[in-house]
């Protein structure tokens, strides 16, 4: 159906989310309509963040939000959802709006497949009453949805429309871009060369497809590199129990500036910890651009000033290859936790691959290189 339907059928007028490639119509849709506007519309930091947000705005204004994510994201907002949001608890009307990667029957990839096998039940198990959207799925029938739904949100429910892909059509078309010059891929290449042999903790996204193409066009293993391909926001955490189990090796976690904000908190027990072996970059193009390039709030925030108030030793912000080397080969001489943030384009490669090995195998080559 066509996405400027879909939100004419809901009737809300209060937006706020996690972009996701699935539900790409509705947030150029929404970017093209109001852009990022505190009355209409906020990109949150985490699904959760989404939930107490649009639950402030059904306290304040009496209205029923809307919440959009990628499936995924259901982890982030069972507490709100059970503890905030439950009718036995405050009983504050929501409208999720998910995207279904995964789903049983459809190819995707490895992160998605379990995830897509529960999305519906654990939606239930929340006591959120669901409508799945498809290809074929008409206006009358989301029309007598909704009418259905209304009831539910009435009773201090909450009700979930679960899209499936290529459900959403018509998107209009909204560029994303920023000003900085230096390309990812050519920003990891740089961090492959001075890390040599040292093991590499990389995000979920195009960071990691990214990283396994440049050790595939350098003839290098990837066994020194764990690629976080799903729990966006984690992959810093992963890096930190690494590093403190094996202090011996120089630890390195290419990070985004989406996943940063996701679970910001891991900065703080990471300034806390002070592992003298570990290396996080962040690579800053204040967009969520593995899913469509919706911006981010990173390009607006202090990242360096950040992580200094958490405790990290060295933090720095580079815009230039010549500082980011130099930077590079600082922090793999220091025996201090450091930060660099990166400041980057968007943009990828259209014939970027993915991973030609499993989520099994990477583990158990990057495994059997560090034990």
């Amino acid at each position: 159906m066509k996405v400027e339907n879909l939100v004419e059928i809901i009737g809300a007028d209060f937006y706020t989310g996690v972009p996701d490639s699935q539900l790409k119509a509705l947030c150029n849709y929404l970017m093209a309509t109001y852009g990022i506007d505190q009355k209409h519309h906020i990109i949150a930091a985490n699904e959760g963040n989404c939930t107490a947000l649009a639950a402030g705005y059904h306290l304040a204004t009496g209205k029923v939000p809307v919440v959009y994510m990628q499936n995924s994201g259901e982890g982030n907002i069972i507490n709100p959802v059970a503890s905030l949001l439950n009718d036995k608890v405050y009983a504050i009307p929501m409208i999720f709006i998910v995207g279904w990667r995964g789903e049983p029957g459809i190819h995707d990839e490895p992160q998605h497949i379990y995830q897509g096998e529960v999305t519906v039940k654990l939606l239930e198990d929340m006591d959120i009453a669901t409508f799945i959207i498809g290809k074929e799925t008409t206006d009358d029938e989301v029309k007598v949805a909704m009418e259905n739904f209304k009831a539910i949100l009435a009773n201090g429910k909450q009700v979930a429309f679960i899209i499936r892909k290529g459900a959403l059509t018509d998107a209009p078309k909204v560029e994303y871009k920023n000003d900085n010059t230096m390309v990812r891929e050519e920003i990891i290449r740089h961090i492959v060369k001075v890390s040599g042999e040292d093991p590499i903790v990389s995000t979920t996204g195009k960071a990691s497809r990214e990283l396994f193409e440049i050790r595939e066009a350098n003839g290098q293993s990837h066994k020194y590199d764990f690629l976080t391909v799903g729990s966006m926001g984690h992959s810093s955490s992963i890096a930190l129990g690494v590093a403190i189990n094996k202090p011996d090796k120089k630890i390195w976690c290419i990070d985004g500036d989406g996943a940063v904000l996701m679970h910001m908190g891991s900065m703080a027990v990471l300034g806390a910890n002070k592992p003298s072996n570990f290396v996080h970059i962040v690579i800053n193009n204040a967009a969520h651009e593995t899913v469509g390039g919706m911006p981010t709030v990173a390009g607006q925030i202090d990242v360096v000033g950040v992580a200094k108030a958490c405790g990290y030793p060295n933090a720095v912000s580079v815009d230039g290859f010549e500082a980011l080397d130099a930077e590079l080969e600082k922090a793999k001489a220091a025996n201090e936790l450091s930060l660099i943030e990166v400041k980057c384009s968007i943009g990828a490669r259209d014939d970027l691959g993915r991973p030609t090995t499993t989520a099994i195998e990477n583990k158990q080559n990057f495994m059997s290189n560090i034990l």
